[in-house]
């Protein structure tokens, strides 16, 4: 029996079960193990999307065929309001085809189906759902958009933004909003500076979706925010936001977020430990960044991973270490632990990965570890 990996591994029989105990208990027609029965004969050698739309062909199946009444149902099962912290994929993974049963049937239906996803949004996401209503019923959707914004559930309020991320991962890539993203900076602006971590996060990652296809709006917007929103909050966002030009080098972008003397940066020591790995340990990276200027500098510091797929190709992976503030000829060492473990998003195969340092987004330094399973 092959073993599966990542979130669709959980969408079988059994969240069949789950949710569909959930629905006898406020619609005591529905046959929970007919539903679970279905479900395990459909799923195999299906992706996570396909089978979550087997979930919601389900239920389309055995509910009302009014589909306001079956949304009611739906919404009845949805629990308690997520707090700030709790993630959609390890408390209630198992709303994702609720979710997908809106997107499916409810293009006729948009209000109720509006109505709908809110709710959804904060015990579970709508950001995939909200899609094709963006594109369908765009005056409309976009309007309560703009509502969301402002809504005291920072569920909501991420969810303005998350939904018209041009480039959502997993989701369909919202072409006009890539040819013109001034709607999308339109929800953005009251959110600049929010309050909660898990919007800031949202309207970060749109912002630098943007700055793939728009660099020069991203960064007058990035600059604007910064001037006109000096708060710990915006300079977050600001920063994250411009992560992808960073480690392009690009200029303006590092001057932004106050990076500075990248030229004037060596690293003259950089290694691994260990260096052979076997799934679920760690290795150690430690290097030395100097400063050669007699000037101060303050520099980021990423390292990237090239992981190696299955044809047997790299495919690298940024992720941050540290900004530092050296001073004229200062010399200072960083270490950090990188683990090497299964993720919902990644798969890891064995072989040689290599292992880079940038320091404003240029690579100074690279190593290797070899991961055998």
């Amino acid at each position: 029996m092959t073993t599966e990996y990542g979130l669709k591994r959980h969408f079988n029989g059994d969240a069949a079960r789950l949710i569909g105990g959930k629905i006898r208990e406020v619609h005591p027609d529905f046959d929970v193990e007919e539903y679970a029965v279905e479900v395990e004969r459909r799923i195999p050698g299906k992706e996570l999307k396909d089978r979550v739309l087997v979930l919601a062909e389900g239920l389309r199946s055995r509910l009302p065929e009014d589909y306001p009444e079956s949304v009611k149902i739906l919404l009845a099962i949805l629990g308690d309001e997520l707090a700030e912290g709790e993630g959609m994929f390890n408390v209630s993974w198992y709303l994702m085809p609720v979710a997908r049963f809106v997107e499916e049937y409810g293009l006729d239906h948009p209000e109720v189906s509006l109505d709908a996803l809110v709710e959804i949004t904060k015990r579970h996401t709508a950001e995939y759902a909200i899609r094709p209503f963006i594109e369908q019923h765009h005056e409309l959707t976009m309007k309560r958009m703009a509502d969301w914004a402002r809504d005291p559930s920072h569920n909501v309020r991420r969810l303005a933004s998350e939904g018209v991320r041009p480039r959502l991962p997993w989701a369909r890539t919202l072409t006009a909003f890539v040819r013109d993203p001034q709607p999308v900076l339109e929800i953005l602006e009251p959110l600049r500076s929010d309050p909660s971590e898990y919007v800031r996060k949202s309207v970060a990652n749109n912002l630098n979706d943007i700055s793939k296809d728009s660099p020069d709006v991203a960064l007058a917007t990035a600059l604007r925010w910064s001037q006109e929103s000096p708060t710990p909050e915006t300079t977050w966002i600001v920063r994250h936001a411009l992560r992808t030009l960073v480690k392009k080098g690009n200029q303006e972008a590092l001057a932004i977020v106050g990076v500075t003397g990248g030229e004037h940066i060596r690293v003259p020591s950089m290694g691994l430990h260990p260096r052979t790995l076997a799934l679920g340990e760690s290795t150690m990276i430690r290097l030395d960044v100097e400063n050669t200027d007699s000037r101060r500098h303050t520099v980021t510091v990423d390292y990237v991973v090239h992981h190696v797929r299955k044809n047997g190709q790299r495919i690298p992976k940024v992720f941050k270490l540290t900004t530092l503030d050296l001073a004229p000829g200062e010399r200072r060492t960083v270490e950090k632990s990188h683990p090497v473990r299964e993720v919902s998003t990644r798969r890891y195969y064995a072989g040689e990965h290599l292992v880079d340092i940038q320091v404003n987004g240029q690579v100074l330094a690279t190593d290797r570890f070899d991961l055998r399973l």
